[in-house]
Order: C-alpha cells, then sequence, then structure tokens
C-alpha cells in the first residue's frame, strides 16, 4: 500500500472535520451542492462515488464469472447475512436502545422515528461503495461485481415487504426513481466504463498498468465524498451531537456484529479471502441513498427517521475504514491458496 492508502483513516479524518467546517462557514456552497439532486440522488456525490467506482469495474473480467459458481459459499453468506439476518437484527437493536436503554432520555415519539430510521438502513444493503472496501482487500473484482448484482435483484422485490413488515404498516412508498437511478449511476455506467477500457486496452498488461495509474482514483473521490457529506450533515453535527452519539451506539453494535458473523461464517466455510472480506463487508455496509430518500419520503426531510439514516452515512465510513484494516491484518488466517 502506497502512503496515502496506509494513511487513509488519518486523511477521512481530516475530511470530516473539514466538511463540517465547510458546512458552517460556507453554508451558500453546501446549499449549491445539496440541490443538485435527480431523485434524491445528489449528482455531485454520484459523480465522485462513479470516480471511486470505476478502477474497481476496470478490473472486472466477465470471463471469469462462470467461476462464481464454482465458490457459492460466499455468495450465500452474503445474502443471508443481508435478507435473513440484518434487517431483523437492527429492529431489535433500536427497539432495545430506544425503547428501554435510551428511555430515560429521548421521548417516546423520537424514539420511534429513530427506529423507523434504523430499520430503512438496515433494509438497504451497500450498492457502491463497497467497490472501494473490496478494493482495499485486494478482493476479486469480479465475485464483488456478482455479489452486488444478485443483492441489487433482490431489493427490488424484497425491500418495500422488509420495510413494511417492520414498521407495522401495510402501504410503504418505495422511491422506484432513486433505486434505479442509483443502480445506473453506481454499477451500470462504471461497469460499461470499465468493459470499454479493458476492450481498448486489450492486453493484461495494459489493464494492469492502466488500473495502476486510475487507483488514486478511488481515494481522491472517497475523500471529496466525505467532506461533501460531513458539509451537508455539519449544522446537525454541531446541534444535536448527544442525539447523534445515541443513534451511533446502535449501529456500531450492528455493524461490527455483521461483520464479525459474515466474516466468522466464511472463514469456518473455508471461503478464499479475497472473497470473504468483501463478502463480509458488503452484509456491513448500507445503501444510505435509498434509506436517506424513504425516510425523507415517508416521515419528512426534519424528521428523526431522516436524521437516524443520515448518522449510519456518518458512522459508516470510519467503521468500514477500520473493518478493511481488520481484514487486511487476518488475511493470512485465511491462507494464500
Amino acid at each position: 500500500m502506497g502512503v496515502f492508502e496506509r494513511f487513509l483513516t488519518v486523511w477521512v479524518a481530516l475530511a470530516m472535520v473539514a466538511g463540517i467546517a465547510i458546512g458552517v462557514m460556507a453554508p451558500g456552497l453546501v446549499q449549491m451542492i445539496a440541490g443538485a439532486e435527480v431523485a434524491s440522488i445528489n449528482l455531485v456525490v454520484a459523480v465522485l462515488i462513479w470516480a471511486m467506482v470505476y478502477p474497481m469495474m476496470v478490473n472486472v473480467d466477465f470471463g471469469a464469472v462462470a467461476g462464481v459458481a464454482r465458490q457459492p459459499k460466499g455468495l450465500l453468506v452474503t445474502l443471508a447475512v443481508n435478507w435473513l439476518i440484518k434487517p431483523f437484527t437492527m429492529a431489535l437493536l433500536a427497539i432495545l436502545f430506544f425503547d428501554v436503554v435510551f428511555a430515560p432520555f429521548i421521548q417516546p415519539e423520537d424514539a420511534a422515528q429513530y427506529t423507523a430510521g434504523l430499520i430503512l438502513l438496515g433494509a438497504a444493503p451497500c450498492t457502491a461503495m463497497v467497490f472501494v472496501w473490496s478494493q482495499l482487500t485486494r478482493g476479486d473484482a469480479t465475485y464483488t461485481l456478482v455479489q452486488v448484482s444478485v443483492n441489487d435483484l433482490i431489493m427490488v422485490v424484497a425491500f418495500a415487504p422488509i420495510v413494511a413488515f417492520l414498521l407495522g404498516v401495510t402501504e410503504i412508498v418505495v422511491p422506484w426513481e432513486t433505486l434505479v437511478l442509483a443502480t445506473v449511476l453506481y454499477v451500470v455506467l462504471p461497469l460499461v466504463a470499465g468493459m470499454i477500457t479493458r476492450k481498448v486496452l486489450a492486453s493484461d498488461t495494459a489493464i494492469e498498468a492502466f488500473s495502476a495509474r486510475v487507483k488514486p482514483l478511488s481515494m481522491v473521490g472517497l475523500i471529496a465524498t466525505v467532506v461533501i457529506l460531513f458539509g451537508l450533515q455539519g449544522e446537525v453535527i454541531l446541534a444535536r451531537p448527544a442525539v447523534i452519539a445515541l443513534i451511533a451506539v446502535p449501529i456500531l453494535i450492528q455493524s461490527y456484529g455483521m461483520f464479525a458473523l459474515a466474516y466468522g461464517a466464511a472463514y469456518a466455510l473455508k471461503v478464499p479471502h479475497k472473497i470473504a472480506a468483501p463478502c463480509a463487508l458488503i452484509g456491513t455496509s448500507n445503501f444510505f441513498e435509498l434509506a436517506v430518500a424513504v425516510a425523507i419520503s415517508l416521515f419528512g426531510l426534519n424528521s428523526g427517521a431522516a436524521l437516524a439514516t443520515v448518522v449510519g452515512v456518518l458512522v459508516e465510513v470510519p467503521v468500514m475504514l477500520s473493518l478493511v484494516a481488520f481484514a487486511n491484518r487476518t488475511q493470512g488466517a485465511f491462507g494464500r491458496g
């Protein structure tokens, strides 16, 4: 790893501080960026995420997709964690903390809102950022793409029923435009660009050299995205630090718990590390764009549910970086095969 990647946690921390400072000192700039939205997706952030994902897509070899069938365990672990476990454990943790542990400090109506927001987070597995985490753990690019694609297909039909069941309502308005547009922006377009790049470069040597040159794009995109996300929420973070800290508690427990479960299952099933690490990271991270959009559409922009989904965004980057570091340190336990 280069110097920039080795100290990525430091750069992300500085980016958080810079984002909060910009949000407080230049609110006009932040509002201008926030206004560049289509179907609740910020286009500026979308471009940066595209820059993060594209270098990974260049490494996707469609000739190797058939090999996924020979390694089904990683995909099965991801699907089991994302759809059979994660939404329900997130709901249980939210109820435990907001209805019991934090009950003396939070009004019941606020507690219900925070619970709803966390349910939305838990039911939306990651689509775009996981490509960055996979790259940082030297994951199998092709296998990661298949995992994300299968999750997206399931999310189209399973997200609304799971959320409806956990929220106890019968009709959930899911912003399908957001879901479709996010999939196109974060997966389809970078994938097409990667395919074209591979076709133009032709040889494996040229592809490897090009990948090395564009790899810094992922890191730059990540840092810039963190600055913008924290800039958009800077005033909220400073105005309600105690509430944000309380909301972060169940999210942290859920994140580390899901990673431990998925990573441990992959280890027990003897899944190769290049598949096990992305597999566990997909089960840990969230599709925060969808969760935020649904929270706003259901409960309003200034609701507690929307705030809870935003806290999920704030917590995710440092948590995922810590898990990436852990996965890299434990690579030897999976063998070198």
